[in-house]
């Protein structure tokens, strides 16, 4: 994971490695997926979100584009 002070940034960087740029994630979304995920971690009954949690998890936060898919084929 990389940290970068805005979109333009990341693009650049980027640029400059001839990388694909990914999807990026603000730091709230960042803040809002930790908090979700790890939320019930402590408690005894504790598990791993199914795959129908996970998509529901990530629209919430308006990660919805393939790379977002847990039953995707590809990262595109």
């Amino acid at each position: 994971m990389l940290f970068f002070r805005s979109e333009e940034m990341a693009r650049q960087w980027c640029v400059e490695r001839s990388y694909p740029l990914r999807p990026l994630v603000s730091i709230e979304q960042l803040w809002g997926l930790a908090t979700t995920w790890y939320s019930t971690r402590l408690q005894e009954n504790s598990r791993r979100p199914q795959p129908d949690e996970i998509r529901q998890i990530f629209i919430g936060l308006g990660l919805k584009d393939d790379f977002w898919d847990p039953q995707a084929d590809s990262f595109g």
